[in-house]
């Protein structure tokens, strides 16, 4: 079984004060429910794979989601955070770009959008405080942000990367943060965050199944890539505890990576990068 492919389109509107006056996004993916749950075949809904998308947690005037279930005859199934280990990339890449449209700094564009949530405000001005947001950065360095809620709870990174003279990227250091509610084990949280963004990192990078003929042309790690520990940027983690219900802790790491990742290539180089893994698009990482 495979990661399903996906493919989502975006149209949004802003308003005179940059404020998200419509949200539209289509969704095209295989079902992993279809082929796992025969029930589910009798209906063409799959709410797997439109975590993340199907309801936002920004203010939005006029919000209008869709999706279609399309099946290119590939055997798909769970990868880890399912639906949200893509569209938290598909969305927190596009509230950058609406940010960036709106000449709003990223991290208090999502803020005010998210007036009337501290859970979600809490995460992010624990990110600012940690990673020293709007800081004066050396030349070639930028910073990338994302927030994202699954299995009830809110988690949020920041990435600082930064670009050589030979357009060699280094991740220099991430900062993650999460409220998972009443925290049992601290330990068992900062792992689970490292590993589950690392997980990401690497997926996002470079990992990538390719088929001709039928048959996949990828046989061991010779030919399917994953990123070497020498790679791995230093990662810090903090833990909100809000005293709210326990939520999960185990699929709130991969969701963050691609998205924090490709908005702070953006920032340090001014190129916007869409689809994934980022070397098709010529990023290499020192």
């Amino acid at each position: 079984f495979y990661r399903h492919a996906s493919i989502s389109r975006f149209q949004i509107g802003l308003g005179k004060d940059g404020s998200l006056s419509s949200w539209k996004n289509q969704l095209a993916s295989p079902s992993i429910l279809k082929r796992s749950f025969a029930p589910m075949s009798w209906f063409d809904i799959d709410p797997t794979f439109t975590e993340g998308a199907d309801e936002l947690h920004y203010a939005i005037q006029d919000f209008d989601f869709n999706y279609s279930i399309v099946d290119p005859g590939i055997p798909v199934g769970w990868w880890n955070s399912v639906g949200s280990s893509y569209n938290a990339f598909f969305t927190e890449s596009a509230i950058d770009e609406a940010a960036h449209l709106a000449q709003k700094d990223p991290l208090d564009y999502r803020m005010k959008l998210l007036a009337g949530k501290p859970r979600f405000q809490n995460v992010l001005e624990k990110l600012a405080k940690v990673s020293q947001w709007g800081r004066l950065l050396p030349k070639g360095h930028g910073l990338g942000i994302s927030i994202h809620k699954a299995r009830g709870s809110i988690s949020g990174a920041v990435i600082e990367v930064s670009t050589d003279p030979t357009g060699m990227l280094t991740l220099n250091k991430a900062w993650l943060a999460i409220d998972c509610g009443n925290v049992v084990n601290p330990d068992t949280v900062r792992a689970q965050m490292e590993g589950g963004f690392n997980m990401g990192l690497s997926a996002c990078l470079e990992e990538e199944i390719t088929l001709k003929d039928g048959r996949v042309e990828q046989s061991n790690f010779h030919d399917y890539h994953i990123m070497k520990l020498q790679g791995v940027p230093e990662i810090s983690v903090e833990i909100i505890e809000s005293g709210f219900e326990i939520g999960g802790v185990g699929e709130l790491g991969p969701p963050l990576a691609a998205p924090t990742f490709v908005n702070a290539i953006f920032s340090s180089t001014g190129k916007r990068i869409r689809s994934l893994p980022l070397s098709k698009h010529g990023i290499t990482i020192a």
